[in-house]
């Protein structure tokens, strides 16, 4: 009974982190009850500063969570611990590291011996030199989660090639997209990257259908629409995979999914990932790390540990709109992954609202108020 009253208050806590108690940041009952003059605008604007810093504040503790990474809670703190620490560290980068680079690095050989040579005679037979992209692809995928030790877990039917699907899953990582890759040759919808991703991204991984953008760019996302109607229609095309979020999360949450993957007019098929941070958190911070580094991090830890669910395929309901519709998907991915919600935008993580756009609420946030106080 005590450990069922401890979980009750642990989750409560975890609640209220999520929706603080705006009261707690009021003054006291006994000041707002003091009679005041007639407030003017000007009062209003004058103040209103403060309470949009406080409101902020606010906002700021609960967006921010969602991108914040999970250091590991350190244990060899005595005598006893520290050499066990110290030999784990030997084990995992003077043993385990150069094993799992050997590994990598045979896979790429044996990949770049026979993508070259595939990809430059079979030109003119496009459905065969596909189809061993697509092997291939997924074969040098399984050589990277081997070189992380990933011991990956699936449940539910392997996704298909078929017409009119799309395949959405929270994300967590670059590394998601590779995951799921090494069990379907999926042509995901992503981020254009620069350096030796970037190279991947427009020579290998553009063989399976990839659509890449650039998020700086306002009229990319007219052009990736249109790809993306495209790709959904053709009956060879492999698998589309949208991370909705569009942006990483750090597994703990679900942001808000952007309603263009829902409104493709197809099915919609739900892919739930969660990591176990027993041995490595798999959170990508893009900010802190770049993904050389991350990669690094990954393969001088014990495992990277993953449960990956594909959950029963949703199409829109009669007068369900596009965004209801990824909010009912979102909600299914959240209980699968044990994620939770937060009724947050993932793109302000990039920009944040202007000056001139904050002040403006202000002032409309002012006259509200005043008005209000003027009907009573």
């Amino acid at each position: 009974m005590s450990s069922k009253a401890g979980k009750l208050v642990t989750s409560r806590s975890e609640l209220d982190l999520d929706h603080p108690n705006i009261e707690d940041y009021l003054p006291s009952g006994s000041s707002i009850n003091e009679p005041r003059g007639k407030l003017s605008l000007r009062d209003l604007l004058d103040i209103s500063p403060t309470l949009t810093e406080a409101a902020g504040a606010i906002v700021d503790d609960s967006f921010t969570r969602c991108f914040k990474s999970n250091p590991p809670e350190p244990w060899n703190w005595n005598i006893y611990l520290f050499p066990l620490w110290c030999f784990g560290v030997v084990v995992r980068y003077c043993i385990l590291f150069p094993l799992r680079c050997f590994t990598l690095a045979f896979g790429w050989i044996i990949f770049l011996s026979l993508f070259i040579p595939v990809n430059a005679l079979l030109k003119g037979q496009d459905r065969l030199r596909k189809k061993i992209e697509r092997v291939l692809v997924e074969m040098i995928c399984s050589f990277f989660v081997a070189s992380w030790t990933g011991v990956v877990k699936y449940h539910g039917p392997r996704p298909s090639i078929r017409p009119k699907q799309v395949y959405v899953a929270n994300h967590t990582s670059m590394i998601d997209f590779i995951v799921l890759e090494q069990m379907t040759a999926f042509a995901v919808i992503m981020q254009k990257h620069p350096g030796w991703v970037g190279l991947l991204q427009s020579t290998i991984l553009e063989s399976v259908g990839c659509i890449w953008f650039n998020r700086s760019e306002a009229k990319d996302r007219e052009i990736v629409a249109k790809k993306l109607r495209d790709h959904v229609q053709g009956a060879d095309n492999n698998p589309l995979l949208i991370f909705p979020e569009g942006t990483c999360v750090n597994n703990n949450y679900t942001v808000m999914f952007k309603k263009g993957a829902f409104e493709l007019d197809c099915t919609v098929c739900p892919i739930a990932i969660k990591y176990n941070k027993i041995f490595v958190d798999a959170f990508w911070n893009s900010r802190k790390q770049s993904f050389t580094m991350h990669l690094l991090q990954l393969m001088t830890s014990w495992a990277v540990v993953c449960e990956v669910w594909y959950l029963e395929p949703q199409t829109i309901r009669p007068g369900e709109t596009g965004i209801e519709f990824a909010e009912r998907v979102r909600d299914m991915i959240s209980l699968r992954a044990g994620l939770k919600k937060v009724p947050w935008d993932g793109y302000l993580k990039y920009s944040r609202p202007s000056s001139k756009h904050s002040e403006r609420k202000q002032q409309s946030f002012a006259e509200s108020i005043l008005a209000r106080l003027e009907e009573k």
